[in-house]
């Protein structure tokens, strides 16, 4: 089938960035002329690419399908451009997915290395949980992702490499809540009004797990999306918060409640998917841990 490189090169903009008009910006063309280059793709190949609606776009089952195909084989053309041009500079994307706390107490330190390594790539963050990112790698649509684990939505397609251990810990107010200097039982902790995260993240299902593993259920006063928001309401005295260990060195008002038996460790992984091809954007990053 005879079809133009250029018309796969606007719709690997378009389903990367999944904006027109952010893929008009990148390609110095009019948003126009990308909605025109996708159509035309659509029609050769008789299949519907992306689903269009006033808010968002979206990559359709066949749209990811081929954008797993597009994406390593204009990558290695642009290497290979590279390389005759004697351009040593690595250029491209990086795509990947993490959680803001992830990102801000974990990743931004390496971003920052990375950027003054290989400023002419663009680092592209998506936020969202744990679990959220899994399905963003499950789905193309990033190259790594940084996430708790365990995590139920890694499957045995997709490679693993520890980067942390960690331990979730509890933290309150000592104005608030006197804790210091005592020591708790699990079932104690009950007692207090806890603020989580909410059920839909990796945290979430690890804390029902180990509390049902000791025949307690886990009845959180406040779930949010947001580890620094538990912090600073753990910091006002409304609750005591689950937060990872890591963080609290942030928050010089809260103290971690000492436990007879601590929760086993957690750790942060980098996960990429076996059945994708890595770009050079991406290994270089991988290399940096």
């Amino acid at each position: 089938m005879d079809i133009s490189l250029e018309l796969y090169k606007v719709f690997y903009y378009v389903a990367t960035t999944l904006s027109f008009s952010e893929a008009s910006r990148q390609l110095f063309i009019s948003q126009s002329a990308v909605s025109q280059s996708v159509k035309a793709l659509e029609k050769r190949l008789n299949h519907t690419l992306f689903i269009r609606s006033t808010k968002k776009v979206l990559l359709t089952p066949e749209g990811e399908l081929l954008l797993q195909h597009v994406k390593p084989a204009l990558e290695m053309l642009n290497e290979g451009e590279s390389l005759l041009s004697g351009d040593t500079m690595l250029k491209g994307q990086l795509r990947i997915g993490a959680s803001d706390t992830i990102c801000r107490y974990f990743l931004i330190e390496y971003f920052q290395k990375y950027h003054q390594k290989y400023p002419d790539v663009r680092i592209k963050i998506t936020n969202s949980t744990s679990i959220g990112c899994v399905e963003l790698l499950e789905k193309g649509q990033v190259d790594l992702v940084v996430c708790n684990s365990p995590n139920s939505r890694i499957g045995s397609h997709m490679k693993v490499q520890p980067l942390k251990e960690f331990h979730d810990i509890f933290a309150a107010d000592p104005g608030s809540f006197p804790v210091s200097g005592k020591v708790f039982q699990l079932k104690e902790l009950l007692d207090f009004p806890l603020l989580m995260l909410s059920s839909k993240s990796t945290t979430s299902e690890y804390l029902h797990h180990v509390f049902a593993t000791d025949g307690l259920k886990l009845l959180p006063e406040v779930e949010l999306n947001s580890n620094d928001l538990l912090m600073d309401l753990a910091g006002i005295g409304l609750g005591v918060a689950c937060i990872p260990d890591y963080m609290l060195r942030s928050h010089n008002s809260l103290v971690p409640i000492e436990l007879a038996s601590p929760l086993p460790p957690r750790r942060l992984i980098l996960v990429r998917h076996d059945n994708l091809p890595v770009s050079q954007a991406a290994k270089r990053f991988v290399e940096m841990f």
